[in-house]
């Protein structure tokens, strides 16, 4: 979606969506403690930027915990595609994480990697920990599933977020347009169902086992037009009707319409 139509689309309660770059200074000072959720679609730099981040934060003395959950490399860690990683905490769906903070002597931020994959009780947590703790928490994911559907927890955190951040890293379609929603492609061909989280990447080479019985399940960021209209770009399938219709046009010379 598109930051006009992110802001036209969202309740009137939603704070405004942002546009911040990564490389933006670390607050300092007494200040009140903040949730803010930075989005965006496959490949855009969400997991670099949780990882500058808490560089950052690590660097000025601060103590904080990196949690991720179903990172593309299957374990409890963050890694981005440019190489850089780091250990983190699994957060499963029994996880509390207000007890998992408050367990330690002097937690002062969190950042949250693949939050759009908690639950959403989890994400009122969070909101705990920033109100009732002073815990800044920084959460970083997807807005929208393979069917441009919001993922319940991002919805959430839309709603209760102090700041919604769309990451300026630009990612591009196969058509040059603006990469914005995220398509799940099994066996060459873009799924329209399935559950609503199947573990992917980017990567063509990824096969992952979901729903799809071990088909090999890959994602492709694509415009909104070419995500609607199913077209995976040049030398993939395209979807069956489309092909039918096309191969139907090429067949049936043009004529008169008939009474």
């Amino acid at each position: 979606m598109s930051h006009e139509v992110m802001e036209q689309a969202k309740p009137l309660g939603w704070p405004p969506v942002t546009q911040l770059s990564a490389l933006s200074a670390v607050p300092s000072g007494a200040r009140d403690a903040v949730l803010k959720f930075y989005f965006g679609p496959m490949d855009c730099g969400k997991s670099t930027l949780a990882l500058q981040m808490n560089y950052n934060h690590g660097r000025q003395g601060r103590r904080g915990l990196v949690l991720t959950k179903h990172d593309r490399s299957g374990g409890p860690k963050i890694t981005s595609r440019i190489g850089l990683g780091l250990e983190a905490i699994e957060v499963e769906d029994s996880l509390d994480l207000v007890r998992l903070v408050t367990a330690h002597d002097r937690i002062d931020y969190l950042i949250c990697d693949e939050a759009c994959f908690y639950t959403v009780e989890q994400i009122e947590q969070l909101a705990d920990l920033v109100d009732e703790h002073g815990v800044d928490v920084y959460a970083f994911g997807l807005a929208s599933d393979f069917r441009s559907v919001m993922f319940p927890a991002a919805q959430r955190l839309f709603e209760l977020a102090d700041e919604v951040c769309r990451l300026q890293v630009e990612v591009l379609c196969w058509c040059g347009r603006p990469g914005q929603l995220n398509a799940r492609v099994v066996g060459g061909s873009m799924a329209r169902t399935g559950a609503q989280v199947v573990i992917g990447d980017t990567d063509a080479a990824q096969a992952v086992v979901g729903d799809t019985d071990a088909a090999q399940v890959r994602y492709q960021v694509l415009c909104r037009r070419h995500h609607r209209a199913g077209r995976l770009g040049e030398g993939s399938r395209e979807p069956a009707a489309q092909e039918a219709a096309r191969e139907t046009s090429e067949l049936t010379p043009a004529g008169p319409e008939r009474p």
